[in-house]
């Protein structure tokens, strides 16, 4: 198998001061990419800013012979996200590659959450990756080639105590991935979401020291680098950690169809564990697709033949 290269290409990765998106950049640019490298430079929870992070790993790239360039836009503000995406154009030509990856943390449980802290996590998280996504989607079309990764994480996919904010945010990436794949398919843009469990200053504290080790934010740029390649796949939730990569699917069961007489909550609960029998699951290739289920169950329970 040949080498996975970026030469001629150009990426975008946000939140690249530090930990993963540092990575992510080195790992990039080491591989021939030019490389836009966005961070704010704040704190863990959002607050304060300083380009010193973004310069340093510009620095690093230059130093291995690379070209980089540095931008400290809030990826929650649009105007200054189309400002760092009209730079990277003016001084190379073309966006192949984005990666989301800027994140904060408010952490509070629910019932103890401001609604201001639920909103800035989202902002920073959904908001920001379709912030920066919608800037490069153009230039991708009109060049007919775009790789774009979202972040998830486990906390989306699976939930975890007091992250309601960023719990919620991180789960709309597999939505926003999904549609992004259907419409960017004509014009060769893939999209795809990685899941990385990863030791950095966002998991300082909820990790020892020995798995703080084996999970170094390295251990996941591989996969990352292989979601944002040429030979791509789209429409993937990867999940990285230690070396470690697996893929999370999202499958409905094959389900029954309640008729009108029996269709009340009574029933539904009666014939609970029948609902939920994983024999048969699949994989639904759009929401449609829900929609055609249901209604040829339907159909085939009446004894009609629907013409789909």
């Amino acid at each position: 198998m040949a080498d996975i290269r970026f030469d001629g290409k150009v990426a975008i990765v946000t939140g690249a001061g530090v930990g993963l998106g540092r990575s992510h950049a080195l790992g990039l640019a080491a591989r021939g990419a030019k490389v836009v490298v966005n961070d704010l430079g704040v704190s863990r929870d959002g607050t304060g800013s300083s380009s010193e992070a973004a310069k340093a790993v510009v620095a690093e790239i230059r130093d291995m012979g690379g070209e980089a360039m540095s931008h400290g836009a809030d990826v929650s503000d649009e105007a200054a996200v189309r400002d760092m995406v009209a730079q990277a154009m003016d001084a190379w030509g073309r966006v192949d590659i984005c990666v989301n990856n800027a994140g904060i943390l408010l952490d509070k449980t629910f019932a103890k959450m401001e609604m201001s802290a639920f909103r800035k996590v989202v902002d920073v998280h959904l908001i920001g990756s379709a912030n920066v996504a919608h800037a490069c989607w153009p230039h991708m079309r009109e060049q007919k080639y775009g790789r774009i990764v979202l972040t998830s994480s486990a906390s989306g996919l699976y939930g975890n105590f007091g992250q309601s904010n960023y719990g919620a945010a991180k789960a709309a990436m597999v939505g926003l991935m999904n549609v992004l794949h259907m419409e960017g398919a004509r014009d060769n843009i893939r999209v795809n979401t990685l899941a990385p469990t990863a030791a950095t200053r966002m998991t300082a504290d909820l990790l020892p020291a020995e798995a703080q080790e084996l999970l170094a934010p390295e251990t996941i740029t591989p996969g990352l680098l292989y979601l944002v390649s040429e030979d791509a796949p789209s429409q993937v939730i990867l999940g990285a950690g230690a070396g470690s990569y697996a893929e999370t699917r999202i499958y409905e069961t094959a389900g029954i169809t309640l008729m009108e007489d029996a269709n009340t909550p009574e029933d539904v609960a009666a014939r609970f564990a029948e609902i939920r029998d994983p024999e048969g699951q699949q994989q639904l290739g759009d929401a449609f697709g829900q929609t055609k289920k249901y209604a040829l169950n339907a159909a085939r329970a009446k004894g009609l033949k629907l013409d789909w």
